[in-house]
């Protein structure tokens, strides 16, 4: 069986375990921990970057700096992991979805505008497979309505948007580096504050609300409790691992840029005679190969390619259950206008085998039980 997923190795992990756990340093804020971040740092030009225990922890700390409170409205799209509504859900907010494009999966941002309320506080922009959304007019929106913005990036590392990296547009920006994701420490996630003046109270919150990374730089003789916070920091073992890869970002991120090319080629004649779609990448957004997805005409096309698929051996899955149709998404949120496509493109949308070190034969066994399935209906 062709998995869906494999995370990522490039080989040099257990080399940096090892010395990890040889220094006798594991805890949070390590020496790969600190490497990590200025890493991302250099790499997307934001204020600070601070690795997190998930990416869902990154928003959560993100929804603590933006003070969001009991009542107060985060517009959202319905299409996206659970993690972005339950950051805010946490602070006693609701979620306020609006419909996507059904070209990116993107939030739309032409219904933004209708959905803000005098209870509005933010909005949470979601850069579905790598693909930025159109944060020109999302921050103008912000601007003139005086919204913050938290940058959902999980997906979005080593992408940009009219040369700019996904992430560093909005107050925070949110990366993830599970296992799944392009560059994986197995859990694990980032938050890139691009508010200088929000770093200080970021440092606290995630050291359990003290300033004890103020004491470790030597900038003050003891630390102690300033603020409400937890401990949002990851193993420096997780950050060793993760690590190797960033050392490797752009040979991974090429090899994935290719299997994405070759699939984008090769399904061009299904699109072409009328069987499927293929992502859509609007100028000005250069992605990052996180995902290759097709689109069945319709669920029960999806459902019916899935099982052919896998009687081929190829592991292919589908994506969210649209958060507004969910019982909590129901209980905690709401649907703002019309469902003219979250529902119906989601239940079209299907992902097909994509990591790092995918074999081109494998690559080749996947394009041709796509095949496979459509030759056979013709």
């Amino acid at each position: 069986m062709i998995s869906f997923n494999v995370p990522p190795c490039v080989g040099k992990e257990n080399q940096y375990v090892g010395e990890a756990i040889q220094n006798h340093k594991i805890c949070g804020d390590g020496e790969f921990t600190k490497r990590c971040n200025q890493w991302l740092e250099k790499k997307t030009g934001t204020a600070k970057a601070l690795l997190t225990t998930s990416c869902t922890h990154a928003t959560e700390l993100a929804a603590l700096l933006a003070d969001i409170k009991p009542g107060d409205e985060v517009i959202m799209p319905s299409y996206t992991f659970v993690s972005t509504a339950n950051a805010f859900v946490l602070r006693g907010a609701i979620p306020v979805f609006v419909d996507i494009r059904p070209d990116t999966m993107n939030i739309d941002e032409t219904l933004i505008e209708d959905a803000i309320t005098e209870k509005t506080r933010a909005i949470a922009p979601v850069h579905y497979a790598g693909v930025g959304c159109e944060m020109d007019v999302i921050c103008d929106i912000a601007k003139r309505y005086n919204l913050i913005i938290i940058e959902d990036a999980a997906q979005g590392i080593m992408a940009t948007y009219k040369g700019k990296a996904l992430g560093t547009f909005g107050d925070y920006g949110c990366y993830s580096f599970h296992e799944t994701k392009n560059y994986s420490m197995g859990e694990g996630g980032a938050l890139l504050i691009n508010k200088p003046d929000a770093v200080e109270r970021a440092e606290i919150l995630r050291e359990k609300g003290t300033n004890r990374s103020q004491f470790f730089r030597g900038q003050i003789d003891k630390y102690t409790w300033m603020d409400y916070g937890s401990s949002y920091l990851p193993s420096d073992i997780n950050a060793a691992y993760l690590w190797a890869q960033l050392e490797m970002a752009d040979e991974v991120n090429e090899s994935r840029l290719k299997i994405w090319r070759r699939y984008h080629k090769e399904f061009d004649v299904l699109e072409k005679s009328g069987y499927i779609q293929r992502p859509t990448v609007p100028e000005g957004c250069i992605h990052n190969g996180h995902m290759y997805y097709i689109k069945a005409k319709n669920l029960a096309d999806r459902t019916n390619l899935i099982l052919s698929l896998k009687e081929q051996d190829v592991n292919a899955v589908f994506h969210y259950i649209p958060l507004h149709s969910a019982p909590a998404g129901k209980a905690y949120g709401r649907f703002h206008g019309q469902d003219k496509f979250t529902t119906r493109e989601s239940e079209r949308l299907l992902r097909l085998p994509m990591y790092y070190g995918l074999a081109e034969e494998d690559q080749t066994k996947v394009i041709e039980a796509v095949f496979k399935y459509y030759y056979g209906k013709c």
